[in-house]
C-alpha cells in the first residue's frame, strides 16, 4: 500500500525553483518527524531536510538558505521549497518518516528533480 506520494519534481534551469509535495495520511505522517532525502546516481541517499511535528527544522549544509521544509499537519502533507537550484541538486527526492527513532525502511517512487546548467 502506498503510504507517501511525492510530486512536484521537474526539469528546471540553474537558479530556478520547484516546490515538492509529500502527501501522506494520519498514519504515515501524523505526529512523525518527516524528512526529505535525495539520491543521485552513484551516490548515497542523503537526508536533505527534516521537520518535527511542531515545526523545528534541520538542513544539510549544502542546501541551507536555499531550501525550506514545511508541513501542513491538518493535511498530513510535507513540502520542500527548492530555490536557487544548482545542477548538483539533481536527484530523485524522497519523503520519509522517522518512527521509533529510525527512518522507515520503505521508500516510495520519489520525484525526479533535474537542474540543467
Amino acid at each position: 500500500q502506498v503510504q507517501l506520494v511525492e510530486s512536484g519534481g521537474g526539469l528546471v534551469q540553474a537558479g530556478g525553483s520547484l516546490r515538492l509535495s509529500c502527501a501522506g495520511s494520519r498514519t504515515s505522517v501524523g505526529f512523525n518527524t518527516m524528512g526529505w532525502f535525495r539520491r543521485a546516481p552513484g551516490k548515497q541517499r542523503e537526508l536533505v531536510a527534516s521537520i518535527t511535528y511542531a515545526g523545528s527544522t534541520s538542513y544539510v549544509d549544502s542546501v541551507k538558505g536555499r531550501f525550506t521544509i514545511s508541513r501542513d499537519n491538518a493535511k498530513n502533507t510535507v513540502y520542500l521549497q527548492l530555490n536557487s537550484l544548482r545542477p548538483e541538486d539533481t536527484a530523485v527526492y524522497y519523503c520519509n518518516a522517522r518512527v521509533g527513532g529510525l527512518w522507515r525502511s520503505s521508500w516510495g517512487q520519489g520525484t525526479q528533480v533535474t537542474v540543467s546548467s
